[in-house]
Parts: structure tokens; C-alpha cells; sequence
């Protein structure tokens, strides 16, 4: 009859060990401090300049504060242990719906720029370039520090990719603010305060739609970017004693945290402690999959048919 084997995560390190999001914690709270200090000095200067530029750019520094927030939250209970029994995978995921609400605050936010700058055209609105000038050089100072601390964190962390990416966007806004005070002030034309809102707004939709498309891959259920399930499949089946694979299925649970299931078809003759070994280290060195719940059948086994879904 077929032997079950179900492996540990495999980290040996608590359930946090192979927490992408929780390893870079820390410079989610010092991003968060940093622009959340200086969120408070752009909205007042926004309004005394009365740029839309400068406004806008406050409104996605918000969201940016907001975002991180969430963030924080998320790595907070996604490395907490789970005392009700039913999380049978943690909170883990609670990261990856972080990286989602960044999505709809950071549309949202480009909603309500476009509708700004929309409103303005063809009004006389009158806009300081001066305060433009000072906070907007002040912000990008406070967005590039940032993004600094959560470069390295963006590669593992589908979390804090979404703040980094909030961020980066939001360095764009302060690049933006800078050249409409510049433009302003050499020319006295302010609907460069309105293109420039609009070019903020479309920087940051196209940077939401990349993030959301990896938030729904990963909802989804489909198989991590950068394997192929044949190839992986292909590698299972060539371990020796092993005759046939099916039932294999791949995802990422969170940043990090690749899962896999297979059930493995041997010969009569075949170890089947051998080849779970082997799968797993296979799983585990080459494809980056710490966690493996892999079934040996043997090939005598009846009763084993693949489900139709």
C-alpha cells in the first residue's frame, strides 16, 4: 500500500524562519517614521502654496503612511503562532493582502489626483512655486532614504515590494513637484502644476496594476514565477526508483514560502524512504521549495487515480 509522508516546513528556525517580510521588519517601521514625519509638513505647504502638484504628492505620501502601516500590521501577524487550531498554514497570507490593499489605496489615489487636475483646467488657480521648490526637494531627500532601506527587502517580500513600490512612486511625485516649481517659476504658466499631477497619477496606476498582478498570482494559486511544473515534474520523476508523477501542485504561500504536493509512483523494488529524501532535497536545493507533501505509491497500488481537478 501507498506510504504517506508529510515533511516539516523545514526550516528549523520557529514558523517565522522563512518570514521574507518578517526579516526585513525593521525597515518598514524606520520608512514608516521617516515619511510619516514628513507628511504632515507637505500637506500644510500644499495648502499654503495652493500647488495640486504639492497637494497630490501629499495625498501619496499619505497613502504611503498608510500602506507601510498596513504593512507593519501585516509582518506583525503573519509571524504570529496561530492558537485557534484552524490556520493549519499560519497567517502568513495576511502579508500578501497587505500588498493588495496597497494596490486600491495606491488607484485610489491616482483617482483622486486625475479628478483634481481635471477640475483645474481652465481655472486660475494660483500656486507659489517657492514652497514648491523647498518641500518638494525635502520630500524626495525623505523618499530616498526610504527607498533605500526597502530595496533590499523588495526582491524577497511580496510586502514590502508594495511599499516599495508606494514609495518609489511616490519619489516620482517629488521629482514631479520639483520640475512644476521650476517650470512655474520660469515661466508663470501653472498648468505645469496640472500636467505634472497627471503624470504622478498615471506613474502611480501603472506601478499598482504590476504589484496587483502578483498579488492575484499568488490568491490564485498559480505556480511560483520562475518555475515550470513539467520541468519539476520532470526532476521528480528522473530520482531513481520513481516510475511516474501526478497530483503535483505548486504555489507560493507567501514571499518566500513555496509549497509543492506530489504523489510519487515506484517500483516494487524502490526505497521508498530513499526517495522521499531524495524528492525532498531535490524540492528543497534546486527548485527552492522548503515545504513538501510528498505520497509514495507503489506501483502495485490501487485506488490512487488522479481527481479531476
Amino acid at each position: 500500500m501507498g506510504v504517506g509522508h508529510g515533511h516539516g516546513h523545514g526550516n528549523g528556525g520557529g514558523p517565522a524562519a522563512g518570514h521574507a517580510g518578517g526579516r526585513h521588519r525593521w525597515r518598514l517601521a524606520v520608512s514608516f517614521v521617516l515619511i510619516g514625519g514628513f507628511f504632515a509638513v507637505e500637506l500644510v505647504y500644499g495648502l499654503l502654496s495652493g500647488s495640486l502638484a504639492l497637494l497630490s504628492d501629499a495625498g501619496h505620501m499619505a497613502a504611503d503612511v498608510v500602506t507601510l502601516a498596513a504593512a507593519l500590521v501585516a509582518t506583525k501577524i503573519a509571524a504570529r503562532p496561530d492558537s485557534t487550531g484552524r490556520r493549519t498554514y499560519g497567517s502568513y497570507r495576511a502579508e500578501v493582502f497587505a500588498s493588495g490593499f496597497a494596490v486600491l489605496v495606491m488607484l485610489g489615489t491616482a483617482v483622486y489626483i486625475t479628478v483634481e487636475a481635471l477640475s483645474r483646467i481652465g481655472s486660475d488657480a494660483e500656486v507659489s512655486s517657492t514652497p514648491m521648490l523647498v518641500v518638494g526637494a525635502l520630500g524626495l531627500v525623505v523618499n530616498l532614504i526610504a527607498l533605500v532601506l526597502l530595496r533590499a527587502g523588495a526582491a524577497e517580500s511580496l510586502n514590502v515590494k508594495g511599499a516599495y513600490l508606494e514609495v518609489l512612486a511616490d519619489t516620482a511625485g517629488s521629482v514631479g513637484v520639483i520640475a512644476a516649481g521650476v517650470l512655474i517659476a520660469a515661466t508663470g504658466r501653472v498648468v505645469f502644476d496640472t500636467v505634472v499631477a497627471l503624470a504622478i497619477a498615471i506613474f502611480v496606476v501603472v506601478r499598482a496594476l504590476a504589484l496587483g498582478r502578483q498579488v492575484l498570482a499568488v490568491l490564485g494559486q498559480h505556480a511560483p514565477e520562475g518555475l515550470d511544473v513539467d520541468t519539476v515534474a520532470g526532476d521528480l520523476a528522473a530520482i531513481d526508483g520513481v516510475q511516474n508523477v501526478h497530483d503535483l501542485h505548486l504555489w507560493t504561500l507567501t514571499s518566500g514560502m513555496h509549497v509543492a504536493t506530489a504523489h510519487l509512483v515506484t517500483g516494487e523494488r524502490a526505497d521508498g524512504h530513499s526517495v522521499l529524501d531524495q524528492a525532498r532535497d531535490l524540492l528543497r536545493e534546486r527548485h527552492d521549495i522548503a515545504h513538501a507533501t510528498l505520497q509514495v505509491e507503489p506501483s502495485t497500488h490501487v485506488g490512487c487515480d488522479e481527481i479531476g481537478w
